[in-house]
């Protein structure tokens, strides 16, 4: 569900961008009043854990369509709302800006849509309401799944929004809207049982991680070493093989604008500001598409660039570290300024 710039007209991608930015400021300012250094490696992990899973595509059946996990609602289950925007935002920053994933305009619509509404709608409104103050397998499992598929119909309304608001696509609001839901309600059940299968195994192995999170307290003096190695293990397994086995039928977003268009892109302005983004995009991202990018005289935007799935390991070893590192530096910053403070 990574928007592309040519969804966007430039006064609602600069609005997002501001509403995400304001967002952003304001989950550092409570991250930072409640600093927890044990939480902090959890949170790097985390980061590139979700940028892990990302990468790995399933196919919807019968659909010719496929999805990925937002990750959103398990960042905010283990590491708090706040903790969880963060995180989200360090790994779409990433994948924006070195993987051509998302357009660069789009960037703060894309951050909304996949960190707000699971951080601070699902998971307070939706999951803890149905959680309660004792958690349970069979409760875990039903709340994973009902503000997984309520987060994620929001987000993708949120898409269908910003689109139409847009106006400079030929996307109509009702046809949009009524493949968008219904697609992603699909992946959203997905999204639900991967989070419960998560969120059942942190429990199982140390509730102190949910329950810290829960009530906006630190994680105190229980170890969490092996729940770190242990989630460093699945990332590095996640991006180094299992991503070469994605499917690789277009995702819920790209299925659906085919769908209502017949084409399987959309071309955005190629002056202005679309122009001046896409170019500081195609020089920064230097594997393009998850892949060994191609010569800049042959490369055409939106295509798969070459290298394989070598290529593809490589991406995500790279982008895993990438986004290890700046989930991590993030952490310091705030740390630091506290201290200052």
């Amino acid at each position: 569900m990574h928007m592309a710039d040519a969804l966007l007209s430039p006064a609602v991608g600069g609005t997002m961008w501001a509403v995400s930015a304001a967002t952003i400021a304001c989950c550092s300012k409570k991250v930072r009043a409640e600093m927890d250094d044990r939480r902090m490696p959890l949170m790097g992990v985390l980061g590139a854990f979700i940028f892990a899973a990302q990468m790995i595509n399933f196919s919807i059946p019968v659909t010719g369509s496929s999805g990925h996990l937002g990750g959103g609602l398990i960042l905010a289950i283990l590491l708090g709302p706040y903790a969880a925007f963060l995180t989200i935002a360090s790994v779409l920053v990433v994948q924006a800006f070195f993987f051509a994933d998302g357009g660069l305009l789009a960037l703060g619509c894309n951050i909304f849509n996949l960190g707000f509404f699971p951080a601070f709608i699902a998971y307070p409104l939706i999951y803890k309401k149905i959680i309660g103050k004792f958690p349970s397998p069979t409760r875990i499992s039903v709340a994973s799944m009902v503000a997984a598929i309520i987060g994620l119909q929001l987000g993708a309304f949120g898409v269908v929004m910003e689109t139409v608001l847009s106006g400079i696509s030929s996307l109509p609001f009702s046809t949009f809207l009524f493949i968008m839901q219904p697609i992603h309600l699909a992946i959203g059940v997905v999204e639900g049982l991967v989070t419960a299968a998560v969120i059942s195994f942190v429990y199982n192995a140390k509730p102190e991680i949910v329950l810290s999170a829960m009530e906006a307290r630190p994680i105190g003096v229980h170890p969490i070493r092996n729940i770190i190695l242990g989630f460093l293990a699945v990332t590095l397994l996640n991006g180094g093989v299992l991503s070469r086995f994605a499917s690789e039928h277009p995702d819920g977003l790209e299925w659906s604008i085919t769908k209502v268009t017949g084409k399987e892109e959309l071309k955005g302005p190629e002056q202005g500001l679309h122009g001046t983004l896409a170019a500081i995009q195609e020089k920064l991202a230097f594997l393009l598409d998850y892949s060994y990018k191609k010569d800049p005289d042959t490369n055409t935007a939106g295509k798969k660039a070459e290298g394989g799935k070598f290529g593809t390991s490589v991406s995500g070893i790279v982008g895993v570290t990438l986004t290890l590192g700046l989930t991590f530096i993030i952490g310091i910053m705030l740390k630091r300024r506290n201290r200052i403070i």
